[in-house]
């Protein structure tokens, strides 16, 4: 991580274990304008050749929402879900869409400050033949929700989700937060989780804003993290036994480099 005034550039790299190719995804941002960029250059291992230049962008888009998407079914009921959808910009949207591909929706309600947004991304995702509806409010979306996907942060990084909004047995899928700096969630779902799963344990941990926020506020949350690696092996084993997962109680646990994807049941879950 290099860091300028109000700048930052991540670089994330990797070697593919088969010989072929190896390469790095490189994250430039402005915390002023809130925008980001996203390359990553490919290089063959034997040449050490430039092979491709891959617009990250959707790449991240995917990968992010397919690892949500993962970890959400293994953490929810096998019933047809109720999804709140707090934001209604590219993440969301591709998060919907690969839930949507494996799990059936009941109902979908969505929320974001700009009404135009919302009706936008209902009809962007009209494809999916899903009851979509806007909310005006996001406790009015979170409402009942089995299932809660942050994906907006707002603009002065003031959390978006409050603990109190969310049902007893509630999942949340939060990925706004990955710098120390960002916000997305309050401390309160953090208080309130049973269990809280990513895919990159220190870096949630300890690099990150909802999570520095809840330590400073006191909330012991360690005991409760969980790696997304165990839940698939956890997963797994409950699923040929031929039982779901109806509530994880695993002792320790973003998305590969930063935290992508997090998962959190609610209370007395």
């Amino acid at each position: 991580m290099a860091r300028g005034d109000g700048l930052w550039l991540r670089t994330l790299s990797g070697v593919c274990p088969d010989g072929g190719l190896m390469g790095a995804k490189l994250i430039a941002a402005s915390i002023r304008n809130r925008r980001a960029a996203y390359l990553i250059p490919l290089f063959d291992q034997q040449t050490v050749e430039l092979v491709a230049l891959v617009d990250a962008a959707s790449i991240t888009g995917f990968r992010t929402a397919a690892t949500s998407a993962l970890a959400a079914d293994a953490l929810t009921p096998a019933h047809a879900l109720t999804v709140a959808v707090i934001g209604s910009g590219f993440e969301a949207r591709m998060h919907l869409r690969a839930l949507a591909a494996i799990r059936d929706i009941k109902a979908v309600r969505v929320f974001s400050p700009n009404p135009a947004s919302r009706a936008r991304f209902i009809g962007e995702l009209a494809d999916l033949g899903l009851s979509i509806t806007s909310a005006e409010n996001a406790p009015a979306a979170v409402a009942g929700a089995d299932l809660i996907i942050c994906a907006a942060r707002s603009r002065d990084e003031t959390p978006t989700l409050h603990g109190d909004w969310i049902g007893e047995g509630a999942a949340v899928i939060s990925i706004g937060s990955t710098l120390p700096e960002q916000r997305e969630v309050h401390v309160s779902v953090v208080a309130r989780a049973r269990v809280i799963v990513a895919d990159a344990v220190e870096e949630v941990s300890h690099d990150t804003g909802d999570m520095l926020a809840a330590r400073q506020a006191g909330i012991d949350f360690e005991p409760r993290l969980v790696s997304l690696f165990e839940v698939f092996v956890e997963s797994g084993k409950r699923r040929r036994a031929g039982r779901r997962i109806a509530a994880l109680q695993i002792g320790r646990r973003r998305t590969a480099g930063p935290c992508h994807c997090r998962d959190v049941r609610g209370a007395g879950a």
